[in-house]
């Protein structure tokens, strides 16, 4: 049977009892002690010097202890024979269970084998007590301190259960991201789907505008949305939480890796959290359940007795800490999209789905790359190098600078470009172009173009110049007859020339016949014969 030490206390009611007169009954009725207990503790009083006649001024902490020290004198510390049985066997204990990591219930029956049968209960508290082996094994710990108002905030992802997605009809795991203050315990849940850095600015964001400020410090764990590797001493954090860290002013201070005692304020608050708002609730969405998820916040978690603080948290957090945070955001964080894209042969990067040039001296190298709503910022080195507005997924933005000077016009179709390179080769080139351009898709004649370009590095500008000049007065477009007319040198002909050629002298056909030949003597109709026709009619 397990051993009761009877409390100081007690011991001090029975024997005050006894001494006003009352009997073992009575004192086992009112002190709500065994009567066999009450002769014991009162048989040891009479031995110790109490006398009944006396009263109870003869009751102080010497007497009491005398009295403790016979009713019990063979366990002063509180252990009975068992225990001592351990004690005596202490070494070959040490090695079933340390060295040889045997389980107490083993060791039992390895001690009952030698002749040493102790209880298995009085076994597993020696094993834990002195041992330090089991289950419970946890050591000495204290109670870290609260801290400031307003100064630490632990946020830390729970599983809460499942919620029917109404979009797909499908149900899905639904995580609570918890931020519980260490001071006053005040606690805000951000319900999501997804582990991910932008839903953890999102659950921060919602935290900020929910406590009305923004904490000093943040104690998350290593989860992987904040922290990309861990280490006790020099962590290192995911680039887009730290630059949000620093947008809103506070400081990051991950837990160690398998350590919940390093933030146990919301350790504790996360079974509160799903057995208090989610368990046994149903909810049509996931709006609806994080609209309840903040009532449950101020009414429910808010309002109750807390039993470490002995007071309502939104009440000492409304009191003590809402004053001493820093101003809560006045707009929403512009979430942006990092990348380390490589710059292609095209020079052009892919960030976000969309294309963005930079400088060619760059090509084949990686850099890195910021776009939020607005822009698109380039870096290499740590220098910045290229900033572009902000484009759609699959667009493009090109600034002409970042291409070959030789051919970013046709890169950019600047039709306008090819024009003024064709005016500085000569008037009638330039006019030329113009007219080559003039079409409905002008970006479908710059070949021809360039080509004419071409001609002129070839033959020179005068004899292209006139060359166009002369198709110009034919208004002949074709670029390709300008080519003929500088390889056959026919570009400086005149008009003087005959505009026909002589004829060449004529031969007799073989088979030509004499224009007579065709002659035919009939005569037209309803013409009245004449005089000479009758007679020659006659006569015939």
């Amino acid at each position: 049977m397990a051993f009761r030490e009877v409390p100081v206390f007690e011991v001090r009611e029975v024997l005050r009892l006894w001494l006003r007169g009352e009997g073992f009954r009575s004192i086992e009725r009112l002190a709500v002690v065994d009567r066999k207990t009450v002769r014991r503790y009162v048989t040891a009083g009479v031995e110790a010097g109490l006398v009944r006649e006396d009263g109870e001024g003869q009751l102080n902490d010497v007497v009491i202890g005398a009295v403790c020290e016979r009713v019990r004198p063979h366990r002063p510390a509180g252990h009975g024979p068992a225990w001592a049985a351990l004690v005596a066997n202490h070494d070959q204990l040490k090695t079933w269970l340390v060295e040889q990591e045997l389980t107490a219930v083993k060791a039992g029956e390895l001690l009952a084998r030698q002749g040493v049968v102790v209880p298995e209960r009085t076994l597993h508290r020696y094993a834990l007590e002195v041992l330090g082996v089991g289950r419970s094994a946890r050591g000495v710990t204290v109670r870290v301190a609260d801290g400031e108002p307003g100064a630490e905030l632990q946020i830390d992802f729970g599983k809460m259960g499942m919620i029917v997605d109404p979009d797909t009809g499908r149900r899905r795991v639904v995580w609570a991201l918890i931020f519980t203050a260490c001071y006053s315990r005040h606690t805000f849940v951000w319900l999501t789907h997804r582990q991910t850095t932008e839903e953890v600015i999102a659950g921060c964001e919602a935290a900020w505008a929910f406590f009305l400020g923004v904490f000093a410090v943040v104690v998350p764990d290593n989860m992987k949305a904040i922290v990309d590797r861990s280490d006790p001493l020099a962590p290192r954090f995911n680039q887009a939480f730290i630059e949000y860290a620093q947008a809103r002013g506070f400081v990051v201070d991950p837990a160690r890796v398998r350590t919940p005692t390093d933030k146990p304020r919301v350790e504790r608050t996360v079974p509160f959290v799903r057995n208090s708002f989610f368990a046994g609730e149903t909810f049509v969405d996931l709006g609806d359940a994080q609209r309840r998820a903040e009532e449950w916040c101020l009414v429910r978690a808010g309002m109750r007795i807390h039993g470490t603080i002995q007071c309502r948290p939104a009440e000492l957090f409304a009191l003590e800490e809402a004053s001493r945070l820093k101003p809560a955001p006045d707009s929403l964080y512009d979430l942006p999209v990092y990348a380390r894209p490589k710059v292609h042969r095209d020079h052009h990067i892919e960030v976000a789905k969309a294309l963005y040039s930079v400088p060619g001296n760059l090509i084949g190298q990686r850099v890195e790359a910021r776009a939020d709503s607005r822009l698109v910022r380039v870096f290499s080195r740590g220098q910045l190098i290229k900033t572009h507005p902000r484009t759609r997924a699959g667009g493009r933005v090109t600034d002409p600078a970042d291409l070959p000077a030789e051919r970013t016009a046709y890169a950019m179709r600047d039709l306008e470009h090819l024009k003024r390179l064709a005016g500085d080769a000569g008037p009638a080139v330039g006019a030329y172009t113009a007219a080559v351009l003039d079409h409905p898709l002008p970006w479908t004649k710059m070949r021809q173009a360039y080509a004419l370009l071409g001609l002129v590095k070839r033959w020179g500008p005068d004899r292209v110049e006139a060359a166009c000049r002369r198709a110009l007065d034919a208004e002949a477009i074709d670029v390709g007859l300008i080519g003929r007319m500088l390889d056959r040198a026919t570009e400086t002909a005149t008009a003087e020339q005959p505009a026909t050629p002589p004829a060449a002298p004529s031969k007799p056909a073989r088979f030509a016949r004499d224009p007579k030949h065709f002659a035919s003597n009939r005569k037209p109709r309803n013409v009245p014969p004449t005089e000479s026709d009758t007679t020659e009619g006659g006569v015939a």
